[in-house]
């Protein structure tokens, strides 16, 4: 943060003279790590994505993350992927990205080609060549339109013309962003806090700053800025049934969402996602296909039947977002109604292609074993006593690794129950009424029995003139009063005690 106390424009100045700044290529490789450390290097042997209808969901860098991610993880979709990331690099100024791609683009071919089994010809595709004309053009107009923008910049600084200078970063911000420097597009954008003169020009800086910082996986500044964002938007926003505030506020609860897996707090993410409404659904960083996939998930992970009924199954909005999933609609529906063999099932087919979301990838294991212990507590909850095989046959799974499941359940204080392995039963843990009656009674009695003591205590104390008064705003007269006042109730306490020699005061 920049201290209040210095000029924006002696910020500014001091940028005057930097070097033009290079295309960075470690902020082009952010996107393959994690925002908790370094992404798990799993494979992914097979899939059911299609990755045209996949990549135009997304848009600009948003798109070409995800295409690496699955070109990173899946092998068999690596070469494809790699293509569809080439062709939309060459939209933009970014030369290192482009570089970087024919590289994984060479050592994809070479891999496949010394690979027993794979056929040369699988992809259809047709091989991208490497245009080093087009490399040299868009060196060359990244680097006029660097110069361009700087002039101006500094031109408008001369002026001292707030609006323009604002401008001027956010255009500069918008040439690093195309470029693929995104450090550098973070602090041009930031800059425009400083020269903000409307709550437009502030939620303009927000959303620039929160569409870079999930880029560059920054959660806390993300749900920082959001927060920034939704108070300026509540203060400045008359008419609260336009379109496009809607589509705004939507985009900015997407944003804290994401944060919000990427913390690892799936209820606050299932809120997020699921008060969104189709129309005004985001198609950059998320998808609608995004929105209820990850809003499903996590509601599936942390409600109860009753709130899966009332915010998903019935909620009007989010049932036409499933619709772009039908595969997690099915998983759903098959949840509530406790037809637990076909929702797993569903959900074992579908574990691949969520393995290669960019953002879900990470949880896909935490939330599939939360799923599955909710569905096993929801299962034996009605039941003093349980067939472990019935139930296995329930669950698509072996005796033994459903009494394995059971066994950390039942550590864990998730069931209430005890395992006959002999016999392969789960029973319920039979509760004495009576004797839990009778123990919050005890301890309802020593509750009163403290409290009361306590009382006696302080009328004891007060009896005695053991009390120091205050009052608020008296300076150093009061610390003088309370010393006095504490001086005469011991001298006072004193002659009590001498004058009743032989009884006592009780107190804690």
């Amino acid at each position: 943060m920049i201290a209040s106390s210095v000029e924006p424009m002696q910020i500014d100045e001091d940028d005057q003279n930097a070097d033009l700044p290079q295309m960075n290529v470690e902020s082009a490789d952010r996107p393959y790590g994690s925002a908790d450390g370094v992404t798990a290097d799993f494979r992914v042997s097979s899939c059911s994505i299609d990755l045209d209808a996949y990549s135009q969901q997304y848009t600009d860098l948003y798109r070409i993350n995800r295409l690496m991610f699955i070109a990173e993880h899946c092998p068999s979709l690596k070469k494809d992927a790699i293509i569809l990331a080439i062709k939309s690099v060459e939209n933009t100024n970014n030369v290192e990205m482009y570089k970087k791609l024919h590289v994984h683009l060479s050592e994809s071919i070479v891999s496949n080609g010394n690979r027993n089994g794979i056929e040369n010809g699988a992809s259809e595709r047709q091989l991208p060549p490497f245009d080093k004309s087009w490399l040299e053009t868009s060196s060359r107009a990244s680097m006029a339109r660097f110069e361009k923008l700087d002039a101006d910049l500094r031109s408008y600084k001369s002026n001292s013309i707030k609006e323009s200078i604002r401008r001027g970063h956010n255009d500069l911000g918008k040439h690093f962003l195309n470029i693929g420097d995104l450090q550098s597009a973070l602090k041009s954008f930031t800059r425009t806090r400083d020269y903000c003169t409307s709550s437009k020009h502030i939620l303009d800086m927000c959303f620039n700053v929160i569409g870079v910082n999930i880029l560059l996986k920054n959660w806390f500044h993300v749900q920082s800025f959001v927060m920034k964002a939704e108070q300026t938007q509540e203060q400045s926003v008359q008419d609260s049934h336009s379109k496009k505030v809607h589509s705004k506020a939507a985009w900015l609860k997407c944003a804290f969402g994401v944060a919000e897996l990427a913390f690892k707090r799936y209820r606050s993410t299932a809120k997020a996602f699921v008060g969104i409404s189709p129309e005004n659904c985001p198609d950059d960083f998320v998808s609608p296909a995004n929105v209820a996939l990850y809003g499903g998930l996590c509601a599936l992970a942390c409600y109860n039947r009753d709130e899966l009924r009332d915010n998903i199954l019935t909620n009007t909005n989010f049932k036409q977002l499933l619709e772009a999933e039908p595969q997690l609609r099915e998983v759903i529906t098959s949840f509530h109604e406790s037809n637990y063999k076909r929702c797993f099932k569903i959900m074992d087919e579908m574990k691949n292609n969520w393995l290669l979301d960019l953002y879900l990838s990470s949880h896909v294991d935490t939330l599939y074993k939360m799923i599955r212990e909710r569905a096993l507590c929801q299962y034996f909850g009605s039941y003093s006593s349980i067939d472990m095989r019935k139930m296995a046959t329930a669950f698509n799974t072996s005796v033994d690794d459903l009494q394995e499941e059971l066994a950390v359940l039942i550590q864990n204080d998730a069931i209430q129950g005890r395992i006959d392995s002999h016999n392969k039963i789960l029973l319920a843990k039979e509760v004495n009424h009576r004797t839990a009656i009778l123990d919050k009674a005890v301890e309802l009695g020593d509750e009163f029995e403290r409290k009361s003591n306590v009382m006696l205590a302080k009328c004891a104390l007060v009896k005695a003139r053991v009390v120091v008064s205050w009052k608020n705003g008296q300076g150093r007269d009061n610390d003088q009063s309370a010393s006095s006042t504490s001086a005469v109730a011991t001298k006072t306490r004193s002659q009590n005690l001498h004058a009743t020699s032989g009884m006592t005061i009780f107190g804690s």
